[in-house]
């Protein structure tokens, strides 16, 4: 299905598609909610996509309830986990920057759009390990190993 994003919100996309009645309510006639936007994290569509953007998507359902088709673009894009996945093996050491640490670990970036959570237990262990090893002026901006 082809159209236009015709709004941006902080939940997902509305959009415009060019074979579709007009929405009663909202923008456009289908929606794209936030996971389905895209294969790589992100915060907010609007730092991303832009009203007018042109969407290449795939229908999923039509939600009677808002009276809209609920769309994919995730569908339409290789995923990336499925490569991921016939490359790396289990007990294979990965290495990558932190992206993002939370009360329940840390996210490490193994590969483009693929990120690995080290649990806070694995965290604890990978930082008396490398404090032991390395200098203190060395311990900043290191990439972690972990685990798949």
């Amino acid at each position: 299905m082809f159209g236009a994003a015709a709004a941006i919100e902080s939940f997902g996309v509305f959009v415009d598609l060019d074979e579709g009645p007009q929405h009663p309510v909202f923008p456009g006639v289908g929606f794209i909610a936030m996971p389905e936007l895209s294969w790589h994290r992100f915060d907010d569509p609007s730092d991303i996509y832009s009203p007018g953007w042109r969407v290449t998507c795939e229908f999923l359902a039509f939600d009677t309830h808002n009276r809209e088709g609920r769309l994919s673009l995730r569908a339409t894009q290789p995923d990336p986990f499925q490569q991921f996945a016939r490359d790396t093996h289990v007990g294979q050491i990965l290495r990558g920057p932190v992206s993002k640490l939370v009360p329940f670990g840390a996210f490490v970036r193994v590969r483009d759009g693929i990120e690995g959570l080290i649990p806070p237990q694995r965290t604890l262990h990978l930082a008396n390990r490398d404090t032991r090893r390395r200098s203190p002026d060395r311990r900043r901006g290191r990439s972690h190993g972990h685990r798949r």
